[in-house]
């Protein structure tokens, strides 16, 4: 069997799925809130709390809303006093950059992760994916799907989430719109297949991952 590297992965997995086009929103700010929603909680669930804004999502909006509606707003997405509390920190931050996502663009990452890794409620998943979704800035996502693919595989990417964001980006071109497709890629394939019990039949890293129990 061939060892497979985060490149060849990558091709595997486009062959199958081709460009997700992920993230679903409309502007910079609906993204940042949806990565805080997301939080320990199914994406479905976030979009209903999404729709409880009635298409004025807004940083200007969040930012002037009395607590307790906005408490109600985001509920279906669980957690919502502590997330509302959350949603509010990060538009707070958002305020200090004007609300202008052109303006945060024109930083970098090894900026701007440090300011959004100090915003309490969001931690190291949520703040690369809002740099990448959000802003498009390169920095790979890594989550508890990317985690279990390199240990399937497998690949040796380290432990721990700066370990194997480290060794993706080490064996990729800096690439946002590869990092924005191989994150979702892996989502999808890990949702599909590589499940916490594998479903290896068409898989299509079955070909390459010592874990395969096809047949």
């Amino acid at each position: 069997m061939t060892r497979p590297t985060p490149q060849s992965v990558y091709e595997l997995l486009f062959a199958h799925y081709g460009d997700l086009n992920w993230w679903p929103a409309g502007t910079a700010y609906e993204v940042i809130v949806g990565a805080v929603l997301t939080q320990n909680t199914a994406w479905a669930n976030v979009e209903k709390a999404i729709a409880n804004f009635g298409g004025e999502l807004s940083p200007q909006t969040i930012a002037h809303m009395d607590m307790q509606d906005l408490e109600d707003a985001i509920r279906p997405a669980g957690f919502f006093k502590q997330k509302a509390r959350y949603v509010r920190n990060v538009t707070e931050w958002f305020a200090e950059y004007g609300y202008d996502a052109d303006v945060v663009r024109r930083g970098d990452v090894a900026g701007l992760r440090p300011e959004l890794l100090n915003v309490k409620g969001v931690g190291r998943e949520t703040a690369d994916a809002v740099l990448l979704y959000a802003f498009g800035l390169p920095t790979f996502v890594v989550d508890a799907y990317t985690v279990r693919l390199c240990e399937r595989l497998p690949l040796q990417a380290g432990a721990g989430y700066e370990a194997v964001k480290a060794f993706f980006e080490a064996h990729l071109p800096v690439d946002t719109q590869l990092y924005k497709n191989y994150h979702a890629m892996i989502v999808v394939n890990g949702k599909n297949f590589c499940k916490k019990k594998p479903a290896c039949t068409g898989c299509p890293l079955a070909g390459v991952c010592e874990k395969n129990t096809e047949g």
